[in-house]
């Protein structure tokens, strides 16, 4: 959500409503997390655990266009894996398949 315009909050309410219309699901938004509130005194943090605790109560994950680009997304589907939870991408609903989520430190 980072580095998108509006925290992409609008990307995300979409694909709640789109979910939410396809079947009887309980959709955990984090565009709906503190509120909406972008501006959290406990900055990122704060945010990534509440986003870390919402993966470990899920049943399974999507993501959304560009994921990869994102930290907190790599995290929420490292988890997803590691729990065993599927991850589907949002757009083609397909599963993310042999999905290896890499992590590379820049030289100093």
């Amino acid at each position: 959500m980072t580095g998108y315009p509006g925290y992409n909050y609008a990307a995300f309410n979409d694909a709640e409503a789109a979910l939410t219309t396809e079947g009887e699901v309980d959709v955990i938004n984090p565009a709906r997390n503190f509120d909406g509130r972008s501006d959290h005194p406990g900055g990122r943090a704060a945010y990534m655990r509440l986003d870390v605790g919402h993966v470990l109560d899920a049943d399974l994950v999507f993501v959304l266009p560009g994921w990869e680009k994102s930290r907190g997304a790599r995290l929420e589907i490292l988890t997803a894996q590691e729990l065993g939870l599927p991850v589907f991408d949002f757009v083609t609903r397909e599963p993310l398949a042999d999905l290896v989520v890499t992590y590379v430190r820049a030289a100093a």
